[in-house]
């Protein structure tokens, strides 16, 4: 009988003698254990084909275990034989490798992070609570005692480690040079000293009376890791980042999506502690530890490796972790094409979601409605997934407009994991609005970690790349949204109210007079027609649709600023809330909204507006002062190619040139951040610096920003016809 614990799982990896696991213990001990365990694929294909898998690799010095069975085929739902493939995780790899050479043979399970398909086999998770038996460092049984469903959950006290680099954040590896801050337990200290072993030194002694669990770094990934370990490297001093002599080093990557492209840097992974840098996590950026911990248990994703990776991963890991659990085979190279359609069927069957383009102008006594979760709800409600849709069994069961059959015998893997996540983050929204006020941030990081997976879900469906990903499930999700949309649309129109706007899942109705109750009452109408949720989100005071800039007298979808009742402002589509421009501007519009805001009538609105024009004259005042500090001059933008391949002298381009020149590696989907100089200038590199290059004596162009500020200031006031009396720059 061996020693029993309990503890949580702080990391897990692959070893030399099964999985690595290093645990938390409840008196606040940190250990590591190995857990000897094979995991398992399958190859499939013909007979003759099987019998030479078996043949392979009894005759191969790796210790396999083999067995014959059957799994279920994803598309189909039916049985097929295959050989199932049990080997330690240290040889996985190899066993991979020599099968995918022997011809005509399927495999399956084959290219699932070795972590990731540890845990799905186990039933264990990242942050898992375990009871744990042990002899020595060997796990002899270990079984998780809570659930990634939980919503009330106990984790370890986290000692923590924020290494950032002193000053103003701009991107580190462009060329700032400057000391090393570390902040622990509230306090922050400042690590200089006459050279590089006073620093390396320092951050040992740190890490030697914290024993930090969780690194976490702005710059880390791409900067600050990689330069302290060159660092150590010439002074022979060690950093104490890993619990276990390691660092794994993955490289950064550019990939586009959703039209626009998206830089990765390069992941510094640690062993036995996590490393999350902050500047190079979406997810930590959204939602914070708590829904980036959140996120980990359910996807069963270690956490430093969740932290650099997209909710799409997430998603896509919560998916493929349910096929595992219901033995579906999960193909190593999806090869699934899309069906062929013709020009009409595609201009019927790929319209997206449905938009009523709202009337330019300002309005009292509108409401906002809008469908929780659209999307996720109707893939659960109406059976949406790759396998589903298309069906030869249920014909008779359609969807709108589009006449794809789904099927109702078989419950799609896809509305099987959305169900639960949906439920889940009503559930935490539920427990934010009843909870005392100190638990409430924590509910609600959770709740946006999963809005995030979410919305995600939906892309993924028809993302041709995704494992369970197909466009003609996509096309049924967009269908059926447009018909729910329609039909709410009819009820309100019923009930007198007329429609502003609306865009694929919400709506903006107006009438006046009305009473909130007598919304409620539409909303529950309407939720009774469609079956999908559908909330008030408020009552506006006045909500303003802002025109198009290149047809004034056009409205633009999802382009607008409105106040509700309580006060609380709702701003889309407009310069506040772009993060290409300048704070500058970004600050002047938001002094402009807040005067605005303090409105309660369209006759009060329209008597603050000279003060709305005051605040533009303020914002040009200082830039012609030059009393504006420079990180409120800055424009980030991000490359869409590498610097030299750009034809045209931007001043992204040039800004990013003058970067590479001075030895600056930069990649499609990253950003540069520059100030404009002179940008009428007739040289190229007089136009605008990066930020990092700045030196002193630098000056800005204070004209180009006057322009940028009154530019934001027409957005806001164009609705209201008050442009005439805006000031202008002087030329």
């Amino acid at each position: 009988m061996g020693e029993q614990v309990t503890a949580w799982i702080l990391d897990a990896y692959p070893g030399e003698a099964g999985m690595v696991l290093w645990l938390a213990g409840e008196q606040g001990q940190r250990f590591r254990l190995t857990h000897p365990i094979s995991l398992r694929c399958y190859a499939g294909g013909p007979p003759q084909a099987r019998r030479h898998v078996e043949s392979v690799l009894q005759r191969c010095r790796a210790p396999v275990s083999l067995r014959a069975t059957t799994r279920v085929d994803f598309f189909t739902g039916r049985e097929r034989p295959v050989i199932e493939i049990a080997t330690p995780p240290v040889h996985f790899p190899s066993i991979v490798r020599l099968v995918a050479t022997i011809p005509g043979v399927e495999l399956f399970n084959v290219d699932i992070p070795l972590e990731q398909l540890y845990f799905y086999e186990t039933g264990l998770f990242p942050l898992a609570r375990c009871a744990v038996e042990q002899v020595g460092a060997i796990v002899q049984a270990i079984t998780p005692e809570d659930s990634p469903w939980d919503l009330h959950y106990h984790l370890p006290p986290l000692a923590a480690i924020h290494l950032r680099l002193e000053g103003d954040p701009i991107i580190a590896h462009h060329g700032r040079r400057s000391f090393l801050e570390a902040t622990v337990e509230g306090q922050t200290v400042v690590l200089d000293g006459e050279g590089p072993e006073d620093l390396l030194q320092g951050l040992r002694s740190l890490f030697s009376r914290y024993d930090p669990d969780v690194v976490l770094t702005e710059w880390g990934d791409s900067f600050l890791i990689p330069r302290l370990e060159r660092l150590s490297h010439l002074t022979g001093i060690p950093l104490p980042f890993n619990r276990e002599r390691a660092t794994l080093t993955r490289r950064g990557h550019s990939y586009f999506t959703y039209g626009r492209w998206i830089y990765r840097a390069g992941a510094q992974i640690f062993r036995g502690r996590w490393h999350v840098d902050v500047a190079n996590s979406f997810l930590m950026g959204e939602s914070g530890l708590e829904g980036l911990i959140e996120v980990a248990r359910l996807a069963k994703i270690p956490v430093q490796r969740l932290a650099r990776t997209t909710t799409g991963t997430a998603i896509t890991s919560m998916q493929l972790e349910m096929a595992v659990r219901q033995g579906i085979l999960i193909p190593w190279r999806k090869r699934q094409a899309e069906e062929f359609k013709s020009a009409l069927d595609l201009l019927r069957t790929d319209k997206g979601g449905l938009v009523y383009l709202p009337p330019v102008g300002v309005y009292e006594d509108v409401f906002e409605l809008d469908f929780a979760s659209m999307y996720p709800m109707i893939m659960a409600q109406f059976n949406i997934s790759p396998e589903t849709v298309g069906c030869a069994c249920c014909p008779e069961h359609r969807v709108p407009e589009i006449g794809y059959p789904v099927c109702q015998r078989r419950r799609g893997l896809i509305p099987q994991v959305v169900a639960p996540l949906i439920d889940k983050r009503l559930a935490y929204k539920r427990l934010k609005r009843e909870s005392p006020r100190e638990e409430r941030a924590v509910y609600d990081r959770r709740q946006n970690a999963l809005k995030w997976c979410l919305v995600t879900c939906f892309g993924y469906l028809g993302y041709r790349n995704a494992r369970f990903g197909r466009i003609e499930a996509h096309e049924a999700v967009t269908a059926y949204s447009r018909e729910l949309l329609l039909r709410a649309k009819e009820r309100a129109e019923e009930r007198g109210f007329r429609l502003l706007h609306a865009i694929v899942d919400s709506l903006w109705i107006h009438r006046p007079g009305t009473r909130p109750e007598e919304v409620e009452a539409l909303a529950q109408e309407i939720t009774a027609a469609t079956g999908i949720p559908i909330l008030l989100e408020g009552r506006y005071r006045w909500i303003a649709f802002i025109p198009s800039k290149v047809h004034r007298r056009l409205g633009v979808p999802n382009r607008f600023v409105g106040v509700f009742e309580d006060g609380t402002v709702k701003v889309r589509g407009i310069e506040l809330r772009r993060s290409d421009l300048p704070p500058i501007v970004r600050e002047a519009q938001q002094r402009m909204v807040e005067v605005l805001a303090s409105a309660g009538t369209l006759r009060e609105l329209h008597e603050r507006l000279p003060q709305a024009v005051a605040v533009v004259e303020t914002f040009l005042a200082r830039l012609r002062d030059g009393d504006v500090a420079l990180r409120d001059l800055v424009i980030q933008q991000v490359l869409s190619k590498p610097p030299d391949s750009y034809t045209h002298a931007t001043l992204l381009a040039i800004a990013a040139r003058q970067l590479a020149r001075r030895g600056v590696r930069l990649h499609p989907g990253e950003a540069v951040q520059y100030v404009i100089t002179d940008f009428r200038s007739r040289i190229p590199e007089e136009r605008a610096k990066p930020w990092a290059l700045l030196q002193e004596g630098w000056s800005y162009d204070v004209q180009k920003y006057s322009e940028l500020v009154l530019e934001a200031a027409k957005t806001l006031l164009s609705p209201f016809g008050a442009l005439a009396g805006l000031p202008y720059p002087e030329p």
